[in-house]
């Protein structure tokens, strides 16, 4: 199956980035119980990178599709799961990266490392974690997992902030504050 690049995304309308959003098929993973469970000898390095028995996954298809059967569950482990298997995977700090912000009226719409958008909001929240001196934000992504905004799309996201008079930002009606407390 071939890969291709979505948009740029400051060439997208909020319109435009939720259909691609609908658009991702998804597999169910939170709704399958395997009853087969092992690990995938997999890892997510803490900058994005995918490595599978100590070597690199370098095809962006590949991780897009293993980034697809991604869980966390309640107790911080990562899971790649499908109907047949549930397979542990090490995630050093966040199963992906945000690569990109854009504000476009009340959202704000995420790139990832994976190609995927996620428009913030109540089911899209961003949490500050850290301290204000060192800071890490996090984006929800989906079935727990999480992105860990890298340092351009922090200091995008500081700029929207400081726009709008302090360090907060209101994305779908929710407001999340950017300084870790």
């Amino acid at each position: 199956m071939p890969y291709d690049v979505p948009p740029d995304l400051n060439a997208l309308t909020l319109s435009q980035a939720a259909e691609l959003v609908a658009a991702r098929k998804l597999p169910p993973v939170s709704q399958w119980s395997p009853a087969v469970i092992g690990d995938s000898e997999m890892r997510i390095a803490a900058d994005g990178r995918w490595f599978h028995q100590g070597g690199e996954i370098r095809r962006p298809a590949m991780v897009r599709a293993f980034a697809s059967l991604l869980l966390r569950d309640d107790r911080g482990r990562h899971w790649l799961v499908t109907p047949a298997e549930k397979l542990s995977i090490e995630v050093e700090d966040a199963a992906f990266i945000a690569t990109d912000v854009r504000a476009e009226g009340d959202a704000l719409v995420f790139r990832l490392n994976t190609d995927d958008l996620v428009i913030a909001g109540p089911d899209h929240p961003i949490r500050s974690h850290g301290d204000p001196e060192t800071p890490a934000i996090y984006l929800s992504v989906r079935n727990g997992t999480e992105a860990r905004l890298n340092r351009s799309t922090y200091g995008q996201l500081a700029e929207i902030a400081l726009a709008g008079g302090d360090l907060s930002v209101t994305s779908r009606g929710a407001t999340f504050d950017l300084v870790p407390a």
